[in-house]
Formats: C-alpha cells, structure tokens, sequence
C-alpha cells in the first residue's frame, strides 16, 4: 500500500453481531507523521484503535505494523513491537505514585508489570523516568499518588507510561478530553514536540477540530463505519462529504 509505511490497515472490517463497526477500512501512516482519525460519535473511531493495537480482532482485513502482519495478535506482543496506545478514560494505577506508574511501565519492556513491577527495580529506567516527568512537568509531582492529580495531570501522565515502553507508534485515544482550553492548547504543543523530539509516529482520535487541524499532517474522516474521505487538513476542511457528515460546514 505504502512503501516504508510504519502501519499499514487494509481493508479492515469489524463486525459485532449484526452490527458492522468497520467496514472495509484502509490507510497508511508514514514516519514521522501525526495521522488523525475523526468522525461523529459511533463512526468505528475506537473500534479501528482496537484492532489496531490487538484488543479485537478484524472480522476481515490485516494490519501491518513495521512491515510484520500483527493482525489477532494480543496486545502485550503487539506493545513489544513497538506500539503504544493510550485510553480515551485514563488507564493509571491510582494507589502508587507518579513516579512509580512510570517506573513500572517502563520496566514492562523486560516483561515484567503490574504489582511484580512495583516491588522489583531496573536500575537503568530511573533517569528515563525523571526525563518523561519533567518533560510534561509532573517532576515536582513525583510522590503524589496518581488519583490525587488533576484530570489534566492524569492525562499527562498516561501519556508519560506509554512513552516509557519505548513505542514506535503511539496510539492517542481522545488526549485532551476534558481538558480547559489553556490546558488543550499546551497538551497539543507538547504533544507535537514530543512527538517530533522523540522521533514518533503519532496516530490520534480527537473530536476537539482545533487540535486535529493544528497537530495532523494528514486526517482520515469515518462515518457510519466507512472511511469516507482522507488528506491534509487543508483537504479535509473543503471535502464536501466531509461536510456534510461530520463539520456541517464550521470550522469550530
């Protein structure tokens, strides 16, 4: 489909019963790109997520991840390739600190998680940590419990766990929901420094369109379960189709 492309999706559909989620989706993301998914609620956003990182498996289709088909494959063997992916409901270990959530997330790459990880030490993941903390500015925040903080914090910080497993490509399910503005807005510039910083490959779902038109390089559009239109955001703002089933000819 796309030659050096780091995922590929092809022709992938999802049914539930009689229900068809998917239908016949298929695109690419390049190196290096920030590729968003948008659609009115229901559309098969969350859906086309969870294929993607391993939680459902198509009914049809395959999904290449960095040139191996990871179609059906679990979600643990896909994160140990290189994919990460956040949770549009914030997915943290709210009884154990800031600092220790990103702890053991990162020693989740030797394959250890959960509680085990919480009393067992990799040494070497103690700077990276402080690295991931200050660069979302939790570092003073280090020995607060992860349900003491802000919802925006908590964002921030499940950001800071997917990161730790190294990933290639970072799924991000609905970052700023719930966010004010001011915090939208410095989510968005972080994210994209990050992003650009680390050399990651971001594929997004937002239904805030001033950040998916300020962040994406492209943007594919879903409706009712089928991709209906994929470009620059440029593109996406003129498309008719798109207009008419989602942007009803607004910007905001």
């Amino acid at each position: 489909m796309s030659p050096g492309a780091v995922l590929e999706v092809h022709g992938v559909s999802k049914d539930f019963g009689a229900l068809q989620a998917l239908s016949d989706v298929s695109f690419a993301v390049r190196p290096g790109e920030v590729f968003s998914i948008i659609g009115p609620n229901g559309a098969g956003k969350s859906t086309l997520f969870n294929v993607i990182a391993g939680l459902h498996a198509p009914s049809r289709g395959r999904v290449v991840f960095r040139g191996e088909e990871t179609t059906g494959l679990p979600p643990e063997r896909v994160n140990r390739r290189g994919l990460a992916k956040t949770f549009q409901i914030t997915n943290l270990f709210p009884e154990i600190s800031v600092y220790e959530n990103v702890r053991v997330a990162a020693q989740s790459r030797a394959g250890i998680s959960g509680r085990v990880a919480s009393l067992w030490r990799l040494p070497d993941v103690d700077p990276e940590v402080m690295d991931l903390l200050r660069a979302f500015d939790l570092q003073a925040r280090r020995d607060e419990l992860a349900e003491n903080l802000s919802h925006g914090e908590q964002r921030y910080l499940e950001i800071c766990l997917a990161l730790a497993t190294r990933p290639t490509l970072l799924l991000l399910d609905e970052p700023t929901a719930g966010m004010t503005p001011g915090e939208t807005q410095a989510a968005t510039a972080l994210i994209r420094s990050i992003a650009a910083d680390r050399g990651l490959t971001l594929l997004l779902i937002e239904h805030d369109m001033s950040v998916v038109m300020g962040i994406s390089d492209r943007v594919a559009v879903l409706h009712f379960g089928e991709k209906i239109a994929e470009g620059t955001p440029d593109e996406i703002r003129r498309d008719p189709a798109v207009i008419d089933a989602y942007l009803g000819g607004a910007d905001d």
